[in-house]
């Protein structure tokens, strides 16, 4: 799980410290919350509006799938596909059963410990679950969506990106795929900040997506670096945006979420996994075919998920800024590990093998789509 953890300096005025002292007091009260939070995820909710297909059969002889993904847009395809029924269809009789998480380490937890199946993810979970099993018990199967990252300021305080050195920068998550992109792009303005602490030329505070635009309206931050929707919502809070992720990247591409698997499963299962990414690649081609329909079937799902739809003021501009590909984005995976490598966030990894995309790239010949590059990262 994130939590929040802020830095304040003796010289911090009587309003921040009030600020600080009520997010201490939030936080408190998380120790009795996360244990429904971690662990195994929450049962993704449905409204029956996806049936199973009338004479499907079931796939490999399975009752069910375990599929993991987050209440976050950048898993749009995820959402969509529950929502829409893309993934059900593609398994036949074998029942989709979804589970919502809020963190990549406890999503990692659950995959692990066999509680679910496949999961969509960001990267740097992928990574630190395939370095932590030695490479033996997850892959990465498949491509979801790319940017949907933002640098999103307060105007008032921060005027342009050399006005970033001093302040309070959120990212979700100690370690986690935004926080490795900030601290490498801090480094690369001239800053110095210990990785472990978040206290240098800047001060990066790791605070919890759900969080950080309370954060923010109390001046705990003075911005964040974050995915979508959050890098939205406070932008209808008065942020600004200052950067978009997808302009540090060539083609302005980067991975955000994958697509994993157990690795036992996908060697007893090839067919399910199959299936889910046939439903994958079609719900992708769908969103991509139908953006407005596609962007109301996913808040539908949050909705549903979650209890709470998403304002239009926020939907509309994070959505718009995520795009959803079968492309895994293999190299630019290679280069995140290696900007965390060189935040000292992870000790140089040996990623071969963290690929298997002979799958999707058989869904991908059969639907008449271009296949896909591991970068040299495949399993042999």
């Amino acid at each position: 799980m994130a939590f929040l953890t802020v830095y304040a300096s003796e010289s911090s005025s009587i309003s921040v410290r009030t600020a600080l002292r009520r997010s201490f007091v939030v936080l408190a009260a998380l120790p009795l919350l996360t244990l429904a939070a971690c662990g195994y995820g929450s049962q993704a909710k449905s409204d029956g509006a996806v049936k199973i297909p009338a004479g499907a059969k079931k796939i490999d002889g399975l009752d069910s799938i375990k599929i993991g993904y987050f209440g976050n847009l950048t898993h749009g395809t995820a959402l969509v596909g529950v929502r829409k029924g893309f993934l059900q269809q593609a398994l036949g009789a074998t029942r989709v059963q979804p589970a919502v998480f809020n963190a990549g380490p406890s999503e990692i937890e659950a995959l692990n410990s066999g509680s679910i199946d496949i999961g969509w993810i960001g990267p740097s979970p992928a990574i630190n679950g395939y370095m932590k099993a030695e490479g033996k018990n997850l892959r990465i199967i498949g491509g979801s969506a790319s940017g949907g990252v933002k640098l999103v300021v307060n105007p008032d305080k921060i005027k342009s990106l050399k006005d970033v050195k001093g302040k309070r920068i959120a990212t979700p998550q100690h370690g986690n795929t935004q926080d490795v992109a900030f601290l490498n792009w801090a480094a690369e303005q001239g800053w110095k900040v210990d990785a472990e602490s978040g206290k240098g030329d800047v001060t990066v505070v790791r605070s919890d997506n759900k969080v950080t635009p309370d954060a923010y309206k109390s001046g705990a931050v003075d911005g964040a670096w974050v995915p979508e929707p959050t890098a939205s919502k406070l932008v209808a809070e008065g942020g600004k945006v200052l950067l978009d992720e997808a302009s540090l990247w060539p083609d302005k591409k980067f991975v955000i979420t994958n697509i994993i698997v157990r690795q036992e499963f996908l060697k007893k299962h090839p067919k399910v996994v199959e299936a889910v990414l046939k439903g994958s690649v079609r719900t992708n081609k769908w969103i991509n075919a139908h953006p407005d329909e596609a962007k109301a079937a996913a808040n539908q799902q949050l909705a549903t998920d979650s209890g709470k739809a998403l304002p239009a003021n926020v939907l509309d501009p994070a959505w718009k800024s995520i795009r959803f590909t079968d492309d895994p984005l293999a190299s630019t995976l290679d280069t995140e590990a290696a900007h965390a490598v060189k935040a000292g966030l992870l000790e140089t990894p040996d990623l071969k093998g963290i690929y298997d995309l002979a799958p999707l790239n058989k869904v991908l010949k059969a639907e008449g789509e271009p296949t896909v590059d591991d970068a040299g990262l495949g399993a042999k």
